[in-house]
């Protein structure tokens, strides 16, 4: 606070001036809401595709091919979309189990995390590998010379994090003053 001195009618008077900075547009309530519907949405992609491949709802993968019929999660994209440098790696993985169980613990918790505000960071880290993982999977990308959907959505993991998207709609603001989360701050 600024203090200073002037003469009001031949009196001394003393002025305080409260200087008060623009707050950042990402710490406005419109944009903090946006920021955590943005989360919500994006959190709601993974958790689809995991729900989808594990009961095999119809949308992608057929009633009766899911993971719990004994269908792989894997297997159909893996064996026969990959094309480009990587293609042959990407088949490799199509159909192992241990590729299938972290692929589908990844949609889950990365879903799970996104939706609910909580392990933003991990969240974001790892949705970001998945996502440039998928989309290195098809290079060259059908519709442009490099930028895809799986980039785009990777951005937006990340920013999620910087901003706390989780503290607006989710449990970000508890889950950074948990104990754990105080004394492993990764997982915030």
């Amino acid at each position: 606070m600024a203090v200073s001195e002037h003469r009001i009618s031949g009196r001394r008077a003393l002025v305080s001036l409260k200087v008060v900075a623009a707050r950042p547009i990402t710490e406005s309530p419109a944009a903090r809401y946006v920021w955590a519907v943005a989360r919500i949405a994006l959190g709601w992609v993974f958790f689809w595709a995991f729900l989808d491949k594990a009961f095999g709802l119809g949308h992608e993968t057929p009633a009766g091919k899911g993971w719990i019929d004994g269908g792989s999660p894997t297997e159909g994209f893996l064996a026969h979309a990959p094309k480009g440098p990587l293609a042959g790696f990407y088949n490799d993985l199509a159909g192992l189990a241990w590729a299938d169980w972290l692929f589908m613990l990844g949609l889950a918790g990365i879903g799970a995390a996104l939706m609910l505000g909580m392990g933003m960071r991990l969240a974001a880290g790892a949705g970001a590998v998945l996502l440039v993982m998928m989309w290195a999977a098809v290079l060259p990308p059908e519709n442009n010379p490099f930028m895809d959907d799986h980039l785009v959505y990777a951005l937006l993991a990340v920013g999620l994090a910087l901003v706390s998207a989780g503290d607006t709609l989710g449990l970000g603001r508890w889950w950074a003053g948990t104990p754990l989360v105080r004394r492993l701050p990764f997982l915030k």
